[in-house]
């Protein structure tokens, strides 16, 4: 199908790039003045910012809490943003649907970023915090079952790496992971994946534009042959979480996604590959008011409560 309207009516809104180069602390501030303000967010019972005690340092989260229930499970999300944007703040109403609709309390991780945090910083906070979550557990009331990790973009490597960085420490306590439209192969080769030529111009992520948005997180020492970095190159795929890898039609990463999700179930694990038609990258995060697109909240629901 082609690109849904109201993406399309929104790209060709946009101004065109001045071709001049990144400039992340404008970058940040422009995403952050596009938040809405509080009173207009979907409202939970609580709502919480605390900082994490981590092996990794003070990180700070922020807590949601969907009802008013004695305990839940946990799912513990990263945001995206190419490593060096995104925020609390700019996933907020990502983290209010996540615990909406899947009704687990979701642990938000606000992990320090590119450039001015060299790799492996970010990961080390978002490992940390899947650590502390369930060290911490009784006083998150944590029931002790549900543990997912879940992100978009970037914060899915995160979430993929994360998984296997706890299966290779022992650390068997992750029950899902949960991957929006991940970067999951750094080495930007064009010619990778078919999706990175069939959607390389004109549905916003473009294929030209993923070097330069990565390259505060590669120039900062994060090496595109590591798994951790780049974790479809995992070569040992068996006896990680249960997965559900979502991505968009026209969407340059579409096929490492899509090849991560099924070197799981070769692997055997239980993994289900989701394809949105008509969605580019980022729409869990831009257009998740389009019902058709919301519906991955729901979706995520359902998968989780498969055990």
């Amino acid at each position: 199908m082609p690109l849904h309207p109201e993406i399309a009516k929104f790209l060709a809104g946009l101004p065109a790039p001045d071709g001049g180069p990144l400039d992340p602390v404008a970058m940040r501030t422009d995403e952050e003045a596009h938040v809405p303000p509080l009173e207009e967010r979907l409202p939970l019972h609580a709502v919480e910012d605390v900082t994490a005690r981590t092996a990794s340092g003070e990180v700070p989260v922020r807590i949601y809490t969907p009802d008013e229930a004695d305990s839940h499970g946990l799912l513990v999300y990263f945001h995206g943003g190419a490593f060096f944007l995104g925020s609390l703040e700019t996933h907020d109403h990502v983290a209010r649907s996540l615990a909406r609709e899947t009704a687990l309390k979701v642990v938000s991780v606000g992990y320090r970023l590119a450039p001015e945090h060299a790799f492996p910083a970010g990961l080390d906070d978002a490992y940390a915090v899947v650590r502390w979550a369930a060290e911490e557990g009784s006083g998150l009331g944590w029931d002790g079952e549900m543990l997912a990790v879940a992100g978009d973009s970037s914060g899915g490597t995160f979430a993929a790496a994360v998984a296997a960085k706890a299966h290779d420490d022992g650390f068997h306590r992750i029950t899902h992971q949960v991957l929006y439209y991940p970067s999951l192969d750094l080495d930007f080769d064009v010619d990778r994946y078919a999706s990175l030529r069939e959607n390389a111009v004109g549905y916003g992520l473009e294929t030209a534009g993923l070097k330069p948005f990565n390259a505060f997180y590669l120039d900062s020492g994060a090496d595109p042959a590591d798994p951790l970095v780049s974790p479809v190159k995992r070569a040992d795929l068996t006896g990680l979480p249960p997965a559900l890898v979502v991505t968009g039609e026209f969407d340059p990463m579409r096929d490492e996604g899509e090849l991560y999700g099924q070197r799981l179930r070769e692997a055997g694990v239980a993994a289900t590959v989701s394809r949105y038609d008509g969605a580019g990258h980022g729409f869990v995060q831009h257009f998740s008011w389009i019902p058709e697109y919301h519906r991955v909240f729901t979706e995520t629901r359902d998968f989780l409560g498969r055990r």
